[in-house]
């Protein structure tokens, strides 16, 4: 897999208006997305991945939101300059997105067809008979049986995985360079999820596709992605390779996180879950945004905003103080030894 990054996120701030204020829901996120790379965002609701998701695809509502500062670069162009008709040329054919509810996302008054030949339209110069043969194709691409027959059906008549699906064929349409999934599987049963994150990794091998996949589920990341970006409150808590942090997590929050996750092998009565809740946009005025929710916390961090430090292996990075006193702790063992 090549390590050039086809997508740069630098410091990315998104606020939306409330009253007389505009509050961050994304502050300073930076990251990158290499060509052919799965790469997992998580997070709780409320943490600022989809704001994220819909400020590279441009389609932060304004008003009340707006893009504050920092660059979005695909391919090296800023796409926070774009102009709206820049940015049809670009959203939905190199740029693409499943969003989390299929039955919102496609029209009922409309086939299976016409929509998706809808979104092959609006970027080729293909005939009538070509679409439809393109839309075939893509079904079959994507495992739906009687794609013949599917093109001729309303969204209602289809189930919710086949609804997945037909979204995900959609967005694959004009062969984008990078495809955003904002939660694919939420919605879905167990088997279900299995079969669209199987179908997401085989797209992405078979076309070379970039995936940047938003979800909750770490046992999702730890299936499929190769990077993972953990967000809290609008900012990047830790980042770096999926199983650096599944295996060793700096941040009390990533630890959370992973606590969370159901152990098949052990019977608990209750599972574990994180104390508190994600606080609102702008209410943390001073300190870690996770001081209130954290079992580590000391008295810096009520007092102090924590950078985002580079972790001992390289592209690990964590936000937490607790990485700066083990620095500081090895230190002083080297010296005194």
């Amino acid at each position: 897999m090549s390590q050039k990054p086809i997508l740069q996120i630098n410091d990315l701030t998104v606020s939306f208006q409330s009253g007389k204020d505009f509050l961050p829901a994304v502050d300073g996120v930076s990251f990158e997305l290499n060509e052919g790379e799965i790469l997992g965002i998580v997070g709780e609701s409320g943490s600022g991945k989809s704001v994220t998701s819909l400020a590279i695809m441009g389609l932060i509502p304004a008003p009340p939101g707006k893009v504050e500062k920092g660059e979005i670069l695909f391919e090296g162009k800023n796409l926070t300059k774009f102009t709206e008709r820049d940015w049809r040329k670009i959203r939905g054919n190199q740029i693409s997105m499943i969003f989390q509810e299929p039955m919102t996302s496609l029209n009922p008054l409309f086939t299976i067809g016409n929509q998706l030949m809808e979104a092959i339209r609006l970027h080729t110069d293909l005939s009538k008979e070509e679409m439809k043969l393109r839309s075939l194709e893509l079904l079959k691409l994507v495992g739906i049986p009687r794609a013949e027959g599917i093109l001729k059906e309303y969204p209602h008549q289809l189930s919710g995985g086949m609804r997945q699906r037909v979204m995900i064929a959609m967005a694959m349409a004009c062969n984008p360079r990078v495809l955003i999934a904002d939660e694919p599987t939420t919605a879905l049963d167990v088997t279900i999820q299995a079969q669209i994150l199987a179908l997401m990794q085989e797209l992405n091998q078979k076309t070379n596709t970039s995936i940047i996949l938003i979800t909750h589920d770490l046992g999702v990341v730890a299936e499929i992605c190769q990077r993972v970006v953990v967000m809290y409150a609008g900012q990047i808590v830790e980042q770096g390779d999926v199983r650096t942090i599944l295996k060793d997590p700096h941040h009390p929050y990533t630890k959370g996180l992973l606590k969370s996750v159901p152990d098949l092998r052990v019977k608990k009565d209750r599972l574990y879950s994180i104390p508190g809740t994600v606080p609102a946009p702008g209410t943390v005025k001073n300190g870690c945004r996770f001081a209130a929710r954290c079992q580590e916390v000391f008295g810096k961090c009520h007092t102090e905003a924590p950078e985002l430090y580079n972790s001992e292996k390289a592209g690990h990075e964590v936000r937490c103080f607790l990485h700066t006193l083990k620095e500081e702790s090895e230190r002083n063992v080297g010296i005194t030894s």
